[in-house]
């Protein structure tokens, strides 16, 4: 056994000595050398971006020189500076800029900013200047380089002051050829906008012009955000950041990649493009089938922009000729049923292609939507969503019953076998062929099956996985209470050991924190991990007893929601094997640790 210890030890060590040269090697060459590519990157798209000119083929939408971009003025004087059409739904809240006729003030009212019930509500666009500006702005590009159209800095004139959901609004501006645009805007009882661009030529020739929308963001994912506008933390796993459906094909960029390796061009394609966070969405769908689409960076005043625009095709309108397309605009939360309903269409509207993909499913879609709607029902049936979670879990655990009955069953003639085991270790300490060999003869001889419990097994953690995956993007989780201490599902459990549970007033450092919910996953994790036979290698056996405590720490920082969906997945797995066991007689096998707590 001496020999053993000693082979681990060098392992161990040669482990350390190699994962030491990685991270020197890391830390001091690759990580400076990705830098200053990253800075020279950057240095040469702003440089494109500043050499940049107008033409038929790129959307001049960059130039955002504003007067009100100047970094002195609060939101409130931006927002005053300029006449404003006033938005007012039962959702949402702000306002349009006459100037440019820009969506740059949308505030989702329903969706608050905190848990206090006096918080104002989620605001999503802002105008540009702000430290998180984010706006969305429609147009024409000049196609014969001679017709004066509407650009950031064009005063529009409205016919209303305040646009409803039964009350439209039609802006207007006319140049000095007698050439007259028009945006109609209209917006349902949800999020969607749809603008009707219309151009009236009563100039006395030919025109050219090309319809355009984008959507512009400043954005720092280091940055702390500003009270009231969506976190710019990234979400872990889930994708933050452009995003579309291009002739059915879901694309994703994240923002670092975008400044890393530049713009993404996407020509002659159809669908519907945006920026996504984790629980918001802005999305343009254009009406028109062909559009030039780009996903572009670029640096201006010291902070990082990111666009998504697109380009439709040239489109030439005789004197005396009226031209006109659309574009709807989605700005608000991803709730699936709404995502779900513009997916398919209704009478005043097309099908958007695979629009509830702006949820983050991942490669669990197809086993984690259908799972969220069942979720999402159970919550509107309790009126809980912790509740909804727990009855959710009990069906997938009798649903899964069979398969549990399996592996639980192949797990327990597996710890039955344990004591041969030990003793065949014993004979063939140093014998590793002759090890096998007796084991495989223990297996046949005793006809049991080692992987029979591997499937099952497998099978589960998919499905709870993708359970996982799409309760991580389910808005409905967002400021959702439980019961007692756990106020909001999405945020960590609040609750310390270390402050005696709220009992000792003490101001304790944020990395002294213990919560109690992942206490008790931990507790249940102990207990699963008893029930099940230990691993004949000791290292793999080591690791199996640390493993709870090495979650626990995990756990401590997740969304409550998940902790308490995967510490009840645990109680019922507990019960189950109860259940199996006895149902089998075999309880004479059970670990002292269970017959202890009456498991």
């Amino acid at each position: 056994m001496q020999h053993q210890e000693t082979n681990y030890t060098r392992l161990f060590l040669a482990i350390f000595l190699a994962a030491l040269v990685l991270i020197t090697w890391q830390t001091k060459v690759e990580w400076p050398r990705r830098q200053a590519l990253a800075k020279l990157s950057a240095q040469v798209t702003t440089k494109r971006h500043e050499e940049q000119v107008r033409h038929v083929d790129a959307v001049p939408v960059k130039e955002t020189n504003d007067a009100d971009e100047n970094p002195d003025l609060t939101r409130d004087q931006r927002l005053a500076a300029v006449s404003r059409v006033k938005i007012a739904t039962d959702d949402l809240a702000g306002s349009i800029s006459l100037k440019g006729a820009r969506f740059d003030n949308l505030v989702l009212s329903k969706y608050l900013t905190s848990l206090n019930a006096q918080s104002p509500g989620l605001t999503l666009l802002a105008p540009n200047g702000d430290a998180e500006g984010y706006f969305v702005q429609t147009g024409w590009v000049s196609g014969d380089n001679k017709t004066k159209v509407p650009d950031q800095h064009t005063l529009w004139t409205a016919d209303k002051k305040q646009l409803t959901t039964t009350s439209p609004v039609t802006l207007m501006w006319k140049n000095d050829d007698n050439v007259t645009f028009e945006l109609h805007v209209s917006l349902d009882e949800n999020y969607m906008f749809t603008i009707d661009q219309k151009v009236l030529n009563n100039s006395g020739h030919e025109i050219t012009v090309v319809p355009y929308a984008y959507i512009n963001r400043t954005e720092d994912v280091n940055a702390v955000p500003v009270a009231g506008t969506p976190a710019k933390k990234p979400a872990g796993f889930l994708h933050e950041g452009p995003i579309g459906v291009m002739d059915n094909t879901l694309n994703e960029v994240n923002y670092k990649e975008l400044k890393e390796k530049g713009n993404k061009t996407f020509d002659n394609t159809s669908g519907w493009f945006g920026i996504t966070d984790k629980y918001w969405l802005t999305a343009l769908i254009p009406s028109e089938p062909k559009q030039k689409v780009t996903l572009s960076y670029y640096a201006k005043s010291n902070r990082d922009r990111f666009q998504v625009d697109y380009l439709s095709e040239a489109r030439a309108i005789a004197s005396g000729a009226t031209d006109s397309t659309n574009v709807r605009l989605f700005a608000g939360a991803k709730e699936l049923h709404l995502l779900d309903y513009y997916t398919k269409g209704h009478d005043s509207a097309p099908p958007v292609p695979l629009f509830d993909r702006a949820l983050d499913f991942g490669s669990f879609y197809f086993l984690a939507k259908p799972m969220c709607l069942v979720v999402n029902y159970l919550f509107h049936a309790t009126g809980n969503f912790g509740v909804a979670i727990l009855i959710f879990i009990i069906f997938v655990k009798a649903l899964m019953f069979p398969l549990a009955n399996k592996s639980f069953k192949s797990m327990a003639q597996m710890r039955k076998l344990q004591p041969e085991m030990v003793k065949i270790r014993e004979r063939h300490v140093d014998d590793q062929i002759g090890l096998h060999k007796a084991t495989r003869e223990l297996y046949k001889r005793e006809k049991v099956n080692p992987a029979a419990g591997c499937l099952p097994v497998l099978i589960q953690l998919v499905v709870f996985l993708a359970l996982f995956r799409g309760l991580n993007v389910m808005i409905e989780l967002r400021h959702a209470p439980f019961y007692g201490w756990l106020k909001d599902l999405s945020a960590p459990d609040p609750s310390n050991l270390f402050t005696g549970f709220g009992l000792i007033p003490w101001n304790n450092p944020s990395w002294l924190h213990l919560a109690l919910l992942p206490m008790l996953y931990c507790l249940t994790m102990i207990i699963q991990t008893s029930l099940q036979p230990k691993p004949a290698d000791p290292i793999q056996a080591k690791m199996m007893t640390w493993m709870p405590y090495m979650m626990l720490i995990f756990f401590d920082t997740m969304a409550s929601g998940f902790v308490l969906y995967w510490t009840w997945s645990n109680v019922l797995s507990i019960l189950q094997q109860r259940f199996i066991t006895k149902r089998h007689n075999m309880t004479n096998i059970e670990p002292p640790l269970a017959r202890e707590l009456g498991l």
